[in-house]
């Protein structure tokens, strides 16, 4: 069984992402990040969410059991990244758009 942190490397190394540009996507410190590696610790809910948030996936995504992360487009993937770099204000937009597309 893969560890919570083996999934996030997964992840992260799908995207060609550091640790410093998980970091960034994230709001988490970088030696947060560091440290769960260093001392093999599990992160905690709240920042699992922001590593989710990062990724733009779910918590159910991340902890869900098999052995590879969910496969991404490689637009899918660009959409997902710029996505992520939005605000909040941002985000609802972008969702109000494709909400009126399937209109």
């Amino acid at each position: 069984m893969k560890s919570i942190l083996e999934t996030i490397t997964a992840y992260r190394q799908d995207r060609g992402w550091t640790e410093y540009q998980l970091a960034e996507r994230s709001g988490l410190p970088q030696s947060t990040i560091s440290s769960w590696y260093r001392k093999n610790m599990v992160p905690t809910i709240p920042s699992l969410k922001k590593i989710c948030a990062a990724f733009g996936i779910t918590l159910s995504q991340l902890l869900a059991k098999g052995d590879a992360p969910v496969s991404l487009t490689e637009p899918q993937r660009k959409l997902l990244e710029r996505f992520a770099r939005l605000n909040e204000d941002q985000q609802e937009i972008i969702f109000s758009l494709i909400d009126k597309m399937h209109t």
